[in-house]
C-alpha cells in the first residue's frame, strides 16, 4: 500500500522503516522542519527494561497529591481547569489494579525491543553504550519495593540483582553514594542518543525509498475524517499550502498530538501530555570524571546516561497540559543531583530541555486498528517510548500487513 507515517519521532522514523522493509510506498510527514523535534529530541537516553514498572500505584497517587505544591517535586501536578486532566487522572487509578501484569507485559516488550535495536539497527550510529542500568536507593521502603518489582521482571525474563553500597562503587566509582543503602543492577540495558538515532535512521529509511515531507502541516476537511474520497478508501490530505495528497492509508504516530488526530477520525486516543526536562552537559575533556554506566535514581525520579562527550540527565513529571515552557525551578534540582553525586563535574556548560511524554491511562502504548478504513495507530508510549519503539514499530507493521 501507499502509507502516510503521521509523525517522525522515533515512533513514526522506526515504523516507516519496518513498512517500507515489508513492501510498502511509505511517506513521513511532520510539522516540524527536522526529524525529531519534540519530545524524541533530548530525553533520558536509557534503553531501560528494567524502568518498565508502570506508575499505576496509589502511593504515586499520594505522592503527586503531597507534592503539588512543592516547586521541585519530582512528581508535579497543576491544579487547573483542565477536565481532561481529571478524567485521566481517574482512568490512571481505575489502572491501579492492572499494574502486576502491565508492568510483566512492559517489560517482556521492552527487553524484545532492545533486541530488535541492537540486532536491526546495528548499522545506525547513535553514541549506544550497552553500559547496564544501576538503581540507586536512599531508604528501605523503596528498596524493599524495588526487590517486590524484581520478582514481576523475573516472570518477564529479566534478571535484576540487587547490590549492597560496597558493589555501587565498584559498579561506578566516580560516583558519590555516601546515602545510599543499596540499589539494583540491570546488565541487560543501556543507552543512546535518541535524536542521532532518528536523524541517521531518517537517511537510512530515505536511502530505502521513504519520502519525507517536512514542515507539512495538514487541514483536516470540515472536521471531517481526512477526507475519505470514494469507494477506492484513499485518504485525501491537504496541507497547509493546499497541496492534496493522496494515500492508501494512515498510520498515527504523533505523540501527544495523536489524541487530537484521532478524535478526528472518530476513535478515543487517550493521551494526556506530561513534560519531562533534561539537562544535557557537555564533559569533554572531563569524561573521567562522568558515570561509565546509566543511572536511575528512584527517589528523585532521575536518570543518567553518558553519550560520547556530553553527559545527559533527565527527570521529573509535571501534569500541566501542552505546556513546554522550560522551568528553573524544573532545572536546578536536576543540576544540583550532578553535583552532590558527581562533584568533580564542571557544570558551565550546559543545555536545558523539556519535551512531553505521550502517556495512556494505564501506561501501555497504543497499537491498533482505528475505525475508519486503513487507519492505524502506534503512539502513547510514555516514558518508554524510546525503549519501547522497535517492538511496537515491527507489531503494528505486522498488523497492517494482516
Amino acid at each position: 500500500m501507499k502509507l502516510a507515517v503521521i509523525g517522525a519521532g522515533i515512533t513514526g522514523v522506526t515504523t516507516a522503516y519496518f513498512l517500507k522493509k515489508s513492501g510498502h510506498e511509505v511517506t513521513v510527514i511532520d510539522a516540524n522542519p527536522y526529524p525529531a523535534m519534540l519530545a524524541s529530541h533530548a530525553n533520558g537516553g536509557q534503553l531501560s527494561s528494567s524502568n518498565a514498572e508502570v506508575w499505576n500505584s496509589w502511593s504515586n497517587v499520594y505522592k503527586g497529591i503531597k507534592w503539588s505544591f512543592k516547586r521541585d517535586a519530582p512528581l508535579k501536578l497543576r491544579y487547573d481547569l483542565d477536565f481532561k486532566k481529571y478524567k485521566w487522572l481517574i482512568q490512571f487509578m481505575a489502572n491501579i489494579k492492572y499494574a502486576k501484569e502491565n508492568t510483566i507485559e512492559t517489560t517482556r516488550m521492552a527487553m524484545e525491543s532492545i533486541h530488535l535495536m541492537r540486532t536491526e539497527f546495528a548499522d545506525i550510529e547513535y553514541d549506544q553504550s550497552d553500559c547496564g542500568i544501576m538503581h540507586i536507593f536512599k531508604n528501605k521502603k523503596d528498596l524493599d519495593h524495588a526487590i517486590e518489582v524484581s520478582k514481576l521482571y523475573k516472570e518477564a525474563g529479566l534478571h535484576r540483582s540487587e547490590i549492597n553500597p560496597n558493589m555501587i562503587k565498584l559498579k561506578e566509582p566516580r560516583i558519590n553514594a555516601d546515602d545510599c543503602i543499596g540499589g539494583m543492577w540491570t546488565g541487560y540495558d543501556g543507552v543512546g542518543d535518541i535524536h542521532k538515532f532518528c536523524v541517521n535512521l531518517a537517511k537510512k529509511c530515505e536511502s530505502m525509498g521513504v519520502k519525507f515531507r517536512y514542515d507539512t502541516r495538514i487541514d483536516w476537511y470540515h472536521k471531517a475524517p481526512l477526507g475519505l474520497s470514494g469507494r477506492m478508501k484513499r485518504w485525501r490530505l491537504t496541507d497547509r499550502h493546499k497541496n492534496d495528497l493522496h494515500y492508501d492509508g494512515l498510520v498515527i504516530c504523533a505523540g501527544v498530538y495523536s489524541r487530537k488526530i484521532g478524535k478526528e477520525l472518530g476513535d478515543n486516543i487517550p493521551i494526556y501530555p506530561v513534560k519531562g526536562y533534561s539537562v544535557t552537559i557537555n564533559i569533554k575533556g572531563q569524561e573521567e570524571h562522568a558515570p561509565k554506566v546509566s543511572l536511575l535514581d528512584d527517589d528523585a525520579k532521575i536518570v543518567t546516561s553518558t553519550l560520547g562527550d556530553r553527559l545527559r540527565v533527565a527527570g521529573t513529571a509535571e501534569f500541566h497540559g501542552q505546556n513546554r515552557d522550560i522551568r528553573i525551578d524544573r532545572i536546578t534540582p536536576l543540576m544540583n543531583w550532578v553535583r552532590k553525586y558527581f562533584p568533580k563535574l564542571e557544570l558551565r556548560d550546559y543545555k536545558p530541555w523539556a519535551g512531553l511524554r505521550p502517556m495512556t491511562p494505564n501506561m501501555m502504548p497504543i497499537v491498533k486498528v482505528g475505525k475508519c478504513p486503513n487507519v492505524w495507530y502506534n503512539t502513547g508510549h510514555g516514558h518508554l517510548g524510546w525503549t519501547l519503539s522497535a517492538y511496537t514499530a515491527r507489531q503494528i507493521t505486522e498488523i497492517i500487513n494482516e
